[in-house]
């Protein structure tokens, strides 16, 4: 599937959730449910998240992306990082040119609007985590939930290791919502 530019705007919305929450921090050493991560490293991931994907649609390539996951980017400034890092993505994968483009994704070669694809759907993921962490409404955009589970397989398509997106069963009672988060471990 060659995703729509209009991948860009689900990611923006993603995005926007994921910084209404960020606002709201005042423990920045508060566990989230990522046992690894305490917030400011979940926040941490998702500017260098960011970063790191502008710098594949520049050319760079998977090793320097996983080289830098965990270079902090926050500075003493997390809020003000994050909402750089979602302009300068918006900016760099909004450009017409960028569509053509194949990026070095550490878990195979990927375009452009897969990346995007695949950016949108762990800052959504990710914003359940922060909302945990924080005790703030968890709920997450019906529609972004649901655009994500229609496209999972295509989200995913020749990356390694991520066939548990796949075709995985309702269980009884199960929410759209809690059936995204269970398969993305949560």
């Amino acid at each position: 599937m060659d995703f729509q530019e209009n991948v860009i705007d689900l990611y923006v919305a993603a995005s926007m959730e994921f910084e209404r929450r960020l606002k709201g921090v005042r423990e920045w050493t508060a566990a989230t449910p990522c046992s690894e991560w305490d917030v400011r490293r979940l926040v941490n991931h998702m500017v260098r998240g960011n970063v790191n994907y502008v710098a594949l649609l520049n050319g760079a390539e998977a090793a320097e992306f996983l080289r830098l996951r965990e270079a902090d980017a926050l500075g003493d400034d997390p809020v003000g990082a994050y909402g750089t890092s979602v302009r300068e993505f918006v900016e760099a994968f909004g450009r017409p040119e960028a569509w053509q483009r194949r990026l070095d994704y550490p878990l195979g070669k990927v375009k452009a609007g897969q990346a995007v694809a695949v950016r949108m759907t762990d800052t959504v993921i990710h914003t359940w985590d922060l909302a945990r962490a924080t005790h703030t409404d968890d709920t997450l955009r019906p529609e972004l939930v649901e655009w994500i589970e229609e496209n999972a397989a295509a989200i995913y398509e020749g990356l390694e290791g991520m066939q548990r997106f796949f075709g995985s069963s309702t269980r009884a009672g199960e929410s759209k919502q809690d059936r995204l988060l269970r398969r993305m471990g949560r």
